[in-house]
């Protein structure tokens, strides 16, 4: 097969990846899912859904590592877990019982979140130069996130107003489809069976991506990224690592809350594009954000930009605490995602993969992806629910103000923390960088 065709099929099945992913976004104001998990209230409701990620991100490394390295091709492994993944998406958008719908979304964040790691890998074998073209493939993903995120935000409230749906997808909404929000039925999770449906079948149209480890014995401490663990004896490793694991847990709730948050604040009605759709000026600012990495980088060396990460986190905050009423102050925060995740995750993985030996540079991003996307999270998505609930004055009322700022403070905690104790002053060469 031509190299043109086979990056065309990375970039194909990039795409549909960073569609199903972001229509599964809108949680936080999903009245599906209120339904399910009627007796609790708001905050606690999206903490229960969205930690079920940050379980499945610890477990995840396991599916990839004992399937994909070692008994199946990579492309079979992806396709044969997001046709998991679309049954279980599609049973989660009907469910209405506390129980099932929490172990539903477990199982469906279980099929997906090995695919995160395992959609770079097969990525990597279908292309020439990897280093030279796997940016331009990747940036289909966060392509495909905008597109999804337009589609739940403005096409479809558009759609459902004309009454253009046919009534066999109108039979299976939960949800009041005569408010125009899509966001606010089980919509999106349809929509995410349905492109998990579609790349699940694509995948296995894919140029094979043979397991690299067969006949190799298992280890599960390598699998997770414990034989990493010596790296921090060194300690602005081990700082940078706490420092990882600590600031997750007020990230969480931007990825939870922010986007019920700003439809809440009445955005739709200020700027006249739902909620989700402003959402994606975040994975715009993104992409642009990510093509000046290598400036930054050279320029300013990974502590500046780790602490710009933060800082950016803090600010964030603060103005979705007092910008309530202020269309333009929300949607900067949002248009931050940019500084937020390159600075902070871009800039952590390119530091690991330099302080790592190259044997265990796999291992270390396993270790730092289990600290932040699992544990941190995690530990975020437990702990917000319960910040709410401490500042309410009516059970399921989120106060926003002093929540925001509480997560603000935070962040600046965190932050003033690390510029303390982190001492390399490591500047990454154009090499690392590109």
């Amino acid at each position: 097969m031509k190299l043109g065709s086979r990056k065309g099929n990375a970039e194909k099945s990039t795409l549909y990846f960073g569609s199903r992913r972001a229509v599964c976004n809108s949680i936080g104001k999903n009245k599906a899912l209120k339904t399910a998990f009627f007796s609790s209230p708001g905050a606690q409701i999206i903490g229960q859904a969205y930690s079920t990620g940050s379980i499945a991100a610890i477990i995840a490394p396991l599916f990839v590592g004992l399937l994909a390295d070692r008994f199946l091709p990579g492309q079979v492994v992806l396709g044969l877990l997001h046709l998991l993944g679309a049954g279980f998406l599609y049973a989660v958008a009907q469910a209405d019982d506390p129980s099932n719908f929490y172990w539903l979304l477990l199982g469906a964040g279980l099929c997906y979140m090995p695919t995160l790691a395992l959609v770079n890998s097969v990525s990597f074998d279908l292309l020439k130069n990897p280093q030279k073209q796997f940016p331009l493939v990747r940036v289909w993903g966060t392509i495909g996130w905008i597109a999804a995120g337009i589609t739940v935000g403005s096409v479809l409230p558009a759609v459902l107003e004309e009454g253009l749906l046919p009534a066999a997808v109108t039979g299976l909404m939960l949800g009041d489809a005569s408010t125009f929000d899509a966001g606010k039925t089980n919509l999106p999770f349809l929509l995410a069976a349905a492109t998990s449906l579609l790349l699940g079948l694509y995948c296995f149209s894919l140029p094979s991506s043979p397991p690299k480890a067969k006949g190799e014995p298992i280890s599960v401490a390598k699998l997770l990224g414990f034989d990493a663990i010596g790296l921090l004896k060194q300690p602005a490793f081990a700082v940078f690592a706490v420092a990882s694991f600590l600031i997750c847990i007020p990230l969480a709730v931007y990825y939870a809350m922010a986007n019920k948050y700003i439809g809440d604040m009445g955005i739709q009605q200020s700027l006249g594009l739902g909620s989700e759709t402003v959402m994606t000026f975040g994975q715009m600012s993104e992409i642009g954000f990510m093509l000046l990495m290598p400036f930054f980088l050279a320029r300013f060396g990974v502590k500046t930009m780790l602490l710009g990460g933060m800082l950016a986190w803090v600010v964030r905050y603060a103005l979705f605490a007092f910008g309530a009423e202020q269309a333009w102050m929300l949607t900067l925060a949002v248009i931050l995602h940019g500084i937020c995740y390159d600075f902070f995750f871009v800039t952590g993985q390119l530091y690991t993969d330099h302080v790592a030996p190259r044997h265990l540079r796999a291992s270390a991003q396993g270790l730092i992806a289990l600290l932040t996307y699992g544990a941190g999270m995690y530990v975020g998505n437990i702990a917000f629910p319960q910040v709410a609930d401490a500042f309410a004055k009516t059970p399921g009322v989120i106060p926003w103000q002093p929540f925001w700022i509480s997560f603000a403070v935070m962040a600046g905690v965190i932050m003033i923390g690390f510029a303390i104790a982190f001492r390399d002053q490591v500047r990454l060469s154009a090499e690392e960088v590109t």
